[in-house]
């Protein structure tokens, strides 16, 4: 089957946890290079995986971007003004909009998050979401 190099350029496969050792984990978003298939100016997304215990080092404020953490494994607690959601089973979710968390993982858990939009002036490494 012939492919068109218009396609190609389109397309990228790989694996989450090797392609964003470089980026803590964020595989798509505004930080990738123009040309990359995970460019993307409207979205961002993570692989996170987190031993028991890791924890936010401190309260993210000023936040201008919504958020969408989805458990694969583990538990997870992510922590809202007044309010704190503990992600326990697989496929357990939290979105949150424009708001202050943090969070701590209370077991080897992995997730994904999502993150809207994608700003620039977030480096993927030095950013303020888990």
């Amino acid at each position: 089957m012939l492919r068109s190099a218009a396609v190609a350029e389109t397309i990228q496969t790989g694996n989450a946890e090797t392609d964003t050792a470089d980026t803590r984990g964020w595989l798509l978003g505004h930080f990738r290079p123009g040309g990359d298939a995970r460019h993307s100016d409207d979205v961002e997304v993570k692989w996170a995986i987190h031993p028991r215990g890791e924890e936010r080092a401190e309260w993210v404020e000023g936040e201008t971007r919504s958020a969408l953490v989805l458990l694969v494994s583990g538990r997870f607690r992510i922590e809202l003004p007044g309010r704190v959601v503990v992600l326990a089973e697989q496929g357990d979710y939290v979105v949150f909009h424009r708001t202050g968390h943090s969070w701590h993982a209370e077991e080897d858990s992995v997730v994904v998050v999502i993150r809207w939009p994608s700003v620039p002036g977030y480096a993927a490494g030095q950013d303020r979401l888990a």
